[in-house]
């Protein structure tokens, strides 16, 4: 079986990519300050990731020790698992120096907070000690501050409550505006349709009466066409002001 398609091989470097990025990232954590933020969380971030390749790798040296039962089965010789058990003991190592260094490390900041909080502790037992009375006095004054800092958070909500009641009220008076505005274009609509039918009647009208009166004009003599004529105009100041005075 070729290195390619072997299981052992694509799990080996999996592991390899997590002891990589785990040197990695341990370098990162000896150039970070001593019992700062970033150290602990790196530190967390390490000890996780030696405990997740140290079970890898046990799973690892279990399939290692099946296949030793039966090599010639698995296709593979003595050389070859005498090879796969060196790298998966040199990857226990690795990761073991890692975690030894982290935990160590781990250990001392611990150690040294633990002095620095006992002797906190020692300064503050001394009756009458200044350390005593100032943190007292911190104490009432951040009770203070925070007393101070409540009452002005709950002014400030109870003036954002009262703005968005307005803002609220202001946008009902303005959808009511815009409801009116909008029943008073539908109205003004109904009008100019009923005028433009009225105005198409009274053109349809017009052109029956034009047509008839040059019938009547050609049939007519002159006299009667003048005649016609102010007969005519009376008709159509007749019609002016029915249409536009009634």
């Amino acid at each position: 079986m070729s290195s390619a398609q072997d299981p052992f091989y694509i799990v080996k470097e999996e592991i390899q990519e997590s002891i990589d990025k785990l040197q990695s990232t341990f370098h990162q954590w000896e150039r970070a300050p001593s019992n700062t933020g970033e150290q602990v969380h790196l530190t967390k971030e390490l000890l996780a990731s030696c405990e997740s390749i140290e079970w890898q790798v046990d799973e690892l040296d279990k399939a290692i020790a099946v296949a030793a039962r039966d090599p010639a089965w698995y296709g593979i010789d003595e050389i070859e698992l005498d090879k796969r058990r060196r790298w998966t003991s040199m990857a226990r190592t690795q990761v073991a120096t890692v975690r030894k260094a982290v935990e160590a490390q781990k250990e001392q900041n611990s150690t040294v907070t633990s002095g620095l909080n006992g002797t906190r502790q020692e300064l503050m037992r001394l009756p009458g000690d200044r350390y005593t009375a100032k943190s007292q006095y911190m104490s009432q004054d951040d009770d203070d501050f925070i007393t101070s800092e409540s009452d002005r958070q709950m002014l400030l909500i109870k003036q954002q409550d009262e703005e968005l009641d307005e803002l609220s009220a202001s946008v009902q008076r303005i959808g009511g505006v815009g409801l009116t505005i909008h029943e008073e274009l539908l109205g003004q609509e109904k009008i100019l349709e009923d005028l433009s039918l009225e105005m198409d009647s009274t053109s349809n009208r017009l052109d029956f009466v034009q047509k008839k009166v040059a019938i009547v004009m050609k049939k007519a003599s002159a006299k009667g066409q003048i005649m016609m004529i102010l007969f005519l105009i009376v008709l159509f100041i007749i019609l002016f002001v029915l249409v536009f005075f009634t």
